[in-house]
């Protein structure tokens, strides 16, 4: 599985695209405004077909190029129903968005949740639930790839702003604590805003959450 790490947007989002070019199949793993043009030169050039849209919140951020991607190949959403607002019905977010923001909507076909596994790209990937920034942040754990896409719940030396609705403090370092401090040491974390970092340098070193 090669894993593409795609800045975009206004305030430079994580995309992740994921393709297995011997399957021919792709996922992508959040979408910010413009991804489209970001994604179909690779994915014509591995020869991949999207397959799904995964999203780990419903942020605008996170979600802004979903309806282009949509409307380009039909590719199915899965999220979690706690941002299923968010998702489907994005002028809830207008007044905390850059304004001349163009939000589309977009229609979860299945609402993932705590626990759920199933395969995609040749490997087994595990969802677990990490609200605190958003009510329905999630992870997307690839174990044999010691992968985790974890949104805006932890970044490199950071953790996710818990002052916008929905969002909690004590709640998210919980969730850290519980559902991602608990994966293995070298499970490289993938967040939605800067650098890659890894579950034990920020067990050790984060000075937000304490282990």
């Amino acid at each position: 599985m090669h894993i593409h790490v795609l800045p975009a947007g206004p305030i430079q989002t994580n995309a992740y695209l994921l393709t297995a070019p011997d399957l021919h199949e792709a996922v992508l793993i959040d979408a910010p405004g413009g991804i489209w043009q970001e994604i179909k030169p690779i994915l014509d050039r591995e020869q991949c077909r999207l397959r799904e849209l995964w999203l780990t919140h419903g942020h605008w951020d996170h979600t802004q190029g979903g309806a282009e991607v949509v409307q380009a190949v039909g590719v199915r959403v899965r999220a979690h129903r706690d941002d299923q607002v968010l998702i489907e019905n994005p002028e809830v977010m207008e007044m905390f968005v850059i304004p001349g923001t163009r939000l589309g909507p977009l229609r979860i076909a299945e609402f993932v949740r705590q626990g759920q596994h199933w395969t995609a790209l040749g490997q087994t990937v595990e969802v677990r639930h990490v609200p605190g920034h958003c009510p329905g942040n999630v992870l997307y754990h690839f174990a044999a790839q010691k992968a985790a896409f974890v949104g805006d719940a932890l970044f490199h030396s950071g953790i996710g702003r818990t002052d916008l609705p929905g969002g909690s403090l004590e709640v998210l370092e919980r969730s850290i604590r519980e559902q991602i401090f608990t994966l293995p040491d070298d499970t490289v974390v993938y967040p939605g805003h800067g650098p890659e970092t890894t579950v034990e340098v920020e067990r050790e070193t984060n000075p937000f959450v304490h282990a």
